[in-house]
């Protein structure tokens, strides 16, 4: 039998501290379970290499977006995000990728999906998985994305230009709810627990509740058998208490290890993303961490250190050095906390703009 193949437009970005690869939607096909098995053959596998792909072999470089023009009025375009497991054969859109988020504002621009302004150019961008915004901010001098710049961001080599990420509103992306069990702590087998999603549903315990320091490398930890298979344990019991059911297959929520800061920030943090640690941290991971520093009785708050401000900058400490988020809050509701607007700074590059080839199906 004679195979062809079909060529498919796409570009590669790194966004933040991840990489992937994005499509405009008109160029894929409508049905989900034919896009999934041409994404599956785009990244490769299911060896752990991913030869056939171009996929990386880990799950920071498996990762999609897909872009389109937006129907909302308050929307320039529409991003989902699909988080791609060769190992698997299957791919996941629960969760959104605040890294990967970061160059669409750049891809849009580059696909002609937005025109560009001078010197810079607001992309307002609908986030389908959640169905919440986030308003990014990209330098266009002379109506052209500029890529180069001074800001650097720890895990990701040399610098790069700014781009703001202002998330609106996100609380209970996917869990329905700030405090999806209702409280600010549980106690599952035995250890104590903070269950929240402001944009990224999360799992906040204290890593010496399981006898480690908190500051290992992620190495040390991804070796660390018997701690991941406590911490998948929990997670496993923890999700239908978030409103997630059945999380045995699902990348979220994920559990994150807490300690002391070390290194002048406001906490320390080592995630799993859910299986593998971390090398720094998730851009939602890291605000859905700063949101639960300022929680009175949070697993965070009597050890985080916290600017005495309004609306302070929380820097997350995580293994690549750290990441500073800026929490916008509303109080004026009696006994209500709410976080209306959550900034980042990241960067992105454009790495190869072309086809990707598929086996014709």
């Amino acid at each position: 039998m004679t195979r062809t193949q079909t060529a498919i437009p796409c570009a590669i970005l790194r966004g933040g501290t991840s990489r992937g690869v994005y499509f405009r939607r008109q160029d894929l096909p409508g049905d989900a379970r034919l896009r999934d098995r041409i994404l599956l053959q785009v990244m490769g596998g299911p060896d752990p290499l991913q030869i056939d792909g171009i996929g990386g072999g880990h799950p920071l470089t498996n990762k999609v977006a897909i872009v389109g023009p937006s129907a909302r009025d308050d929307a320039d375009v529409d991003y989902l995000f699909l988080q791609v497991k060769p190992e698997e054969s299957r791919v996941s859109d629960v969760q959104n990728c605040g890294n990967i988020l970061a160059g669409v504002g750049p891809f849009a621009i580059e696909a002609g999906l937005v025109t560009a302004g001078s010197p810079h150019t607001r992309v307002r961008v609908y986030m389908v998985n959640s169905g919440s915004l986030c308003e990014l901010t990209v330098e266009t001098p002379d109506g052209a994305v500029n890529y180069a710049g001074e800001t650097t961001i720890d895990g990701v080599p040399g610098s790069a230009a700014a781009i703001v990420c202002d998330f609106l509103d996100v609380a209970g992306s996917a869990c329905g709810d700030l405090l999806p069990t209702g409280n600010t702590t549980d106690t599952i087998d035995g250890v104590q627990v903070t269950c929240i999603d402001n944009g990224m549903p999360v799992v906040l315990l204290r890593a010496a509740d399981f006898a480690i320091s908190g500051y290992e490398s992620p190495d040390e930890l991804d070796a660390n058998d018997d701690l991941k298979a406590r911490l998948e344990a929990l997670r496993c019991k923890v999700g239908p208490l978030m409103n997630l059911d059945d999380v045995a297959g699902l990348s979220v929520p994920k559990m994150c290890l807490v300690a002391e800061p070390r290194h002048g920030g406001s906490l320390s943090t080592r995630t799993f993303i859910p299986h593998v640690c971390h090398r720094s941290v998730g851009v939602l991971g890291a605000v859905t961490v700063a949101t639960a520093c300022l929680l009175p009785g949070s697993v965070a708050n009597h050890i985080a250190v916290v600017p005495d401000e309004r609306d302070p900058t929380l820097a997350i400490e995580h293994p690549a050095g750290s990441m500073s988020v800026r929490l916008v809050t509303d109080q004026s509701v009696e006994g209500k906390f709410r976080i209306v607007k959550a900034g980042v700074i990241r960067t992105a590059r454009m790495l190869l703009r072309g086809d990707v080839f598929v086996w014709s199906t």
